[in-house]
This record gives structure tokens, C-alpha cells and sequence, in this order.
């Protein structure tokens, strides 16, 4: 859904902050002054935060440990300038740190993987070479023929210690049908033949002496053969992994003094957890529990750790039984508008907030109501000067935003009355001037009582229709079955308008296909038929009588946007009623000459002023008071719930002056 017609609140992240008691005050003061972290009340410190805490340490100690085989690469000791970048490096929140590493050792991987597998080849080989030698001297055998199993018959290669085959020289005579005994240093080679139902007992009497089993490669090759190939191999493999170590050390070396840094912190950083560990068992810790919005979570972590010397935190998703607090971030333009939507109730967590579209509504409402150049610039003026005296003075962000509001709908209020000619009505025949309008057919819509209220139920078609389509689209994405039946019904419904209004009131409705308006009246049936089955399954069997309120209520809220019209209108007419008394009251004075001319435009202004003030107030009034019943009763109230938790972080309030004195 676009944030132009709804939004989202910001994520938020659950943090955990532990740090010993000592530590109390300068948390709770880095905390205030951050000013980003939503209270929560902490439940007692249970085993999970010394479980989390000793999670974090293991993983501090994996990351030592690639920072340990990154190091290993260095050929020779070498001193590293730190400088004050280690200042920064043992402030930055772990995460980052875990990232910063892994990053690093991919770099490594690669070429690691290569060193180990080479190595694991070279140890093979070799001492495959070594036994294997002690029979190629005198049988040149088939490497296959070393290592078979038949129907009949199997082959095997054992290494023992030779104390250890003295020892069971008689009892693996038992077992073996042939085969060829060679030694190397101490250790004897045994190439054992034997009956394939023996073998298992002959490998379990072997490795539980101490022995192995030989892995003979599975090549076409003899003994005398494969010694040839291995030495050579061994030589390739050798050059090979050579350069490998020089080009991980060169590596190693260009990144030398990001590894110190890490190592650095991974250090401090694994002291530190095993305090804290050590200080939840022994309940000499401060649990504070709480709500960061996602974005400022990383620099929080920052500022904590720069401040604090021991401190543990926990950051995790809100789980879906958590409701977090509501932090809105809508556009600069927008925000006032915050304010009407919390007149209904502050959206919860995972609701959308409606501020964008209430904005459009609210203001084009209020706007088409007031529709006057001089009005629209007394609210401004009222809201720039008076506004924050009439509220005591106050300076808050709430004011800031009201004020904010007025102008908003001052202007938008301006621009109508500019479009219509609207100055105090018709002020201007005052002057000789006969129309003011910039835009005539604007005029004549707000002006003519027929085409105003054709523009009110326009208006009103198409807001309820964005309400019950964004009422559809929850319902779609909550699975609710008997909304979404419902709304297919009620939009399938007004599909019947162009033939009600053909049929009994003989009006075309413009690019209609005439074909269509046969087809509209089933079209209407099916939706009556949907609106019953919907409102049936979303309320058992009361539903049977509530579908037929679905029903008017569409008629109704569309007609309620004719206040619009009424409202616009009255303030027009009743401006011009006080503009034709105070021309009608100015030539009752009956004094002759200059002094009757001056009495009767004196009372002609007196009327003017109070009569103008009067159908302002009433104006601003009732444009604020209808512009809020639309937004809510019509419009809001056909998808949002609210309900929600507004975000109220734990901050430095700084205020720009103090009342200070013995009645302060």
C-alpha cells in the first residue's frame, strides 16, 4: 500500500539493556539523553538474560577464533600502531563487529579451504607412500589387490604398533588365509587376506589394539607405479600450497591493522560478557526493558557502549502476542494531521495508519466549507498570533503541529476562495466590482445549490468506496472471509445506480455502455445476495437482519457528505445576508448630509464587523466539527481500529525558558 493513501508505523526493536548496579546512574542518563528508548516495565531478570549473555560470549569466541586463524597467516611478529581508532572500534555494537569479521575471513575462506584441503591431500598421500614402500621392495602388487572384497574373499591394509602385532600375532594367524608382513619404524604393516565373513572380527581385534585400516587409493596402478606418481604429486601439491600461505600472508598483512582493531574489541568485548555473566548469577545487575524504533537502534548500542564500561544488549523482533508502541513517520507535510487521527485513536502496531488520506479528506472538506479569501486568512492570522495565547502559552510539539494544521487547511481554504471570488461573500459589489472569481465553473459549483450538492454526493461516492476498498484489502490479508464477501457485495450493489437512475429518474450516466444497464439489476441482485452470505458469516445468525443496515448505511453515508454543500453554502449566503444589512442599515440614519453619511457607514461597518466574526466562528466551527465527523463516522470507522500504544521515549525535555520565583 503506497504511504501517498496509507502508512506504516517504524518498526520497532525489543532491547534489553543489563549492566551492574554501579552502573545504574550513568545508563539511566545516557538513555535520557539518547531520548529514543520506549519504557517498558521490566519483569525480573529471569535465566534467559544469562543464557543470552553467555550465547553472545560463545559467539565472541568463534569470532576470535577467525580472527586467530587470519592472524596464524602473519610469517613474523610485527607491531601495530592502534592509534584512536581503537576508541571506536570498542564502542561499535557487536553486531557490527560479528559482521565486520565474517566479512573479513570470506576473504580468507576461499584460500583457507584450499590450504586445508591440499594439507589433508599431502598427509594422505604420505602416508600412503610410507606404508605402502615397505612392500613395493619386494611384491610389486595391484593397488586393487591391497584393498577387495568378494563373495569369498577380502583384502585389507592394517597398521599396528609392533608390540601390539607380537602380541596378537597368533590370534590374527587365525583369521588370515595369507598375507604379506612389511615394518616401518616401529609400526607394522599388515596386508591381510582373509574370508569375507571374518573380516569384521579382524578389523574390531585390529583397532581395538590401537591399529587402523590403510586408505588405498582406487587406481589401476601397481605399487612401484603409484610411488612414482605420489613423490611427483607430492611435489606439485607442495609448490601449490606454498603459494598459497604466501598469498593469504600477503592478504593477512593488507588487512593487518583491521584484524589488531578486531582483535582488540573481541577481547574487551568477551571480558566484559563474562562480568556480566558472572553478575547475573549473583543478581548484581539493572534490567531496563524497552522499545527502540529500528532505525536508531545502531547508533543507541554506540552510545551506550562509548558511555557505559559493562553493559549487556539484548535486541530482538516483536514477537506476535507483543504489542509495541506506535511511532508514525509521515512526510514533513503531513504530520499535523497526526493529530485528527489521534482524536480516533493512535493506529496500533501492526494497523496501518490512515494520516495521508485523512489529510487529502480533511483538508479538501474543510476547504469546500470555508471557501473565503478573508476567512481563510483570520484563521491563519488566529493561528500564527492568538492560537498558542488562547491555549495558555504553551510551546509543545502538539501545539507546533495544530498550528501547523490551521494553516494547512487556512490555505487550502484560500485557494477555494481565490478560485470562487469568495471575499466576506460578495464584499466586493461594495466597490463596483460585479465577480471576483479566477475560475467560473469553480464558482458556479460552490455558489449553485444543485450543483454543490451534486459535487457533496460525488465526493461522497468515491471516499466511502476508498474506505470499503481498503476495508476489502484488510480483509483479504486477515483471510476474513465474510468481509471480503461482504465488499464484493456492496461494490456489485452500486453497479444498480446507473439503472436506478436511467429507469426512474431518466439521467445518462456519461461513457455508460447502454448495453450495460440490462445487465446492471442482476448485477445489483447478486450483490444483495453476497451482502447477505457476508454479513451472515461474519455474524451468525443476527447477520439475517444486520445485512439490511450494510445496505442503507451505504445510502446514508453518501448522503451525510451534503453537510459539505449545506455548510459551504450557509457560509457564502449568510456572509452576503450581513453584507445586504449593513447596505440596507447605512441609509437609516436619518440625519441629513455629510453626518448622516457617516453615521450610516459607521453602523454599516458595525454590522459587517459582527456579523463577519460571527459567521467565521461559525464557519471554522462547523468546517472543523463536519470536516472530523466525515473522516470518523463515514470514513474511518469501515476499516480502523486503533487503539494503539503511542511511542512516548524516556528523554531530556529541553524547554527554551523556566518560570522561576515564589509563585513559579
Amino acid at each position: 500500500m503506497t504511504p501517498l493513501i496509507l502508512n506504516s508505523p517504524e518498526s520497532m526493536v525489543k532491547v534489553r539493556v543489563i549492566t551492574l548496579k554501579d552502573y545504574s546512574e550513568p545508563t539511566f542518563k545516557t538513555l535520557h539523553k539518547l531520548g529514543v528508548l520506549h519504557v517498558e516495565q521490566s519483569k525480573e531478570l529471569q535465566p534467559v538474560d544469562k543464557a543470552a549473555v553467555e550465547r553472545q560470549q560463545k559467539e565472541a569466541s568463534e569470532l576470535l577464533t577467525f580472527v586467530g586463524n587470519m592472524l596464524g597467516y602473519i610469517g613474523e611478529k610485527q607491531q601495530v600502531s592502534i592509534g584512536e581508532d581503537a576508541e571506536v572500534i570498542y564502542t561499535k555494537p557487536f553486531d557490527e563487529l560479528g559482521k565486520e569479521v565474517r566479512s573479513l575471513y570470506t576473504r580468507f575462506a576461499e584460500l583457507h579451504e584450499q590450504t586445508v584441503k591440499i594439507d589433508r591431500e599431502v598427509e594422505q598421500l604420505t602416508e600412503q607412500k610410507k606404508y605402502l614402500g615397505a612392500f613395493a621392495r619386494q611384491h610389486d602388487l595391484k593397488l586393487r589387490d591391497l584393498s577387495f572384497s568378494g563373495d569369498y574373499l577380502s583384502s585389507t591394509v592394517f597398521i599396528l604398533p609392533t608390540e601390539a602385532y607380537e602380541t596378537l600375532h597368533n590370534q590374527l594367524k587365525s583369521y588370515l588365509l595369507g598375507g604379506i608382513v612389511g615394518t616401518v619404524e616401529n609400526e607394522t604393516v599388515l596386508y591381510a587376506i582373509s574370508k569375507v565373513e571374518n573380516r569384521e572380527a579382524l578389523e574390531s581385534v585390529v583397532t581395538n589394539a590401537g591399529g587402523k585400516i590403510l586408505l588405498i587409493p582406487d587406481e589401476d596402478l601397481t605399487l612401484r607405479e603409484f610411488l612414482k606418481r605420489a613423490e611427483d604429486k607430492l611435489r606439485r601439491l607442495e609448490e601449490k600450497l606454498t603459494k598459497l600461505n604466501n598469498e593469504l600472508e600477503s592478504k593477512a598483512g593488507q588487512e593487518l591493522r583491521s584484524i589488531a582493531l578486531l582483535r582488540l574489541a573481541l577481547i574487551a568485548e568477551n571480558q566484559r560478557l563474562s562480568v556480566l555473566a558472572k553478575a547475573c548469577e549473583a543478581k548484581y545487575v539493572t534490567l531496563i526493558e524497552g522499545w527502540v524504533p529500528e532505525n536508531n537502534i545502531e547508533s543507541a548500542i554506540l552510545e551506550l557502549k562509548e558511555n557505559i564500561d559493562y553493559v549487556f544488549i539484548d535486541t530482538r523482533k516483536p514477537e506476535s502476542s507483543e504489542e509495541p508502541p506506535t511511532k508514525l513517520k509521515n512526510p514533513v507535510g503531513l504530520k499535523p494531521f497526526q493529530i485528527v487521527v489521534s482524536l480516533f485513536g493512535d493506529p496500533r502496531y501492526r494497523e496501518w495508519d490512515p494520516t495521508p488520506i485523512i489529510a487529502y479528506s480533511f483538508a479538501t472538506f474543510f476547504g469546500l466549507m470555508v471557501a473565503d479569501v478573508v476567512y481563510a486568512l483570520g484563521l491563519i492570522l488566529v493561528g500564527r498570533f492568538l492560537l498558542a495565547r488562547l491555549l495558555g502559552g504553551s510551546k509543545s510539539e502538539e501545539m507546533k503541529l495544530f498550528q501547523r494544521l490551521i494553516y494547512i487547511c487556512g490555505g487550502v481554504a484560500l485557494v477555494m476562495g481565490l478560485l470562487t471570488g469568495n471575499y466576506l461573500g460578495d464584499i466586493y459589489t461594495f466597490f463596483g466590482f460585479e465577480n471576483l472569481a479566477i475560475v467560473a465553473v469553480v464558482q458556479h459549483a460552490l455558489q449553485n445549490p444543485l450543483t454543490f450538492v451534486m459535487l457533496a454526493l460525488m465526493i461522497g461516492f468515491i471516499h466511502v468506496n476508498i474506505a470499503h476498498v481498503i476495508a476489502l484489502i484488510k480483509g483479504v490479508k486477515e483471510r476474513n472471509q465474510g468481509i471480503i464477501i461482504g465488499k464484493i457485495g456492496l461494490f456489485a450493489l452500486q453497479f444498480g445506480i446507473p439503472f436506478i437512475l436511467h429507469t426512474m429518474m431518466r439521467i445518462d450516466i456519461p461513457l455508460f455502455p447502454p448495453q450495460l444497464y440490462a445487465i446492471s439489476p442482476y448485477v445489483m441482485g447478486a450483490g444483495v445476495v453476497l451482502v447477505v452470505v457476508g454479513s451472515l458469516r461474519q455474524s451468525g445468525g443476527i447477520g439475517a437482519i444486520l445485512w439490511l443496515f450494510d445496505i442503507t448505511g451505504l445510502l446514508g453515508d453518501i448522503m451525510s457528505y451534503t453537510r459539505i454543500a449545506g455548510v459551504g453554502l450557509a457560509t457564502f449566503y449568510l456572509a452576503s445576508a450581513f453584507n445586504m444589512l449593513a447596505r440596507l442599515f447605512s441609509g437609516f440614519i436619518p440625519i441629513p448630509g455629510i453626518a448622516g453619511v457617516v453615521g450610516g457607514a459607521i453602523l454599516a461597518i458595525v454590522i459587517l464587523l459582527i456579523g463577519h466574526i460571527i459567521n467565521l466562528l461559525l464557519s471554522l466551527i462547523t468546517g472543523f466539527v463536519h470536516s472530523l465527523r466525515l473522516c470518523f463516522v463515514e470514513f474511518l470507522i469501515k476499516f480502523y481500529e486503533g487503539g494503539g500504544v503511542r511511542y512516548s521515549p524516556f528523554r531530556l525535555r529541553k524547554r527554551p525558558a523556566v518560570l522561576v520565583g515564589a509563585k513559579s
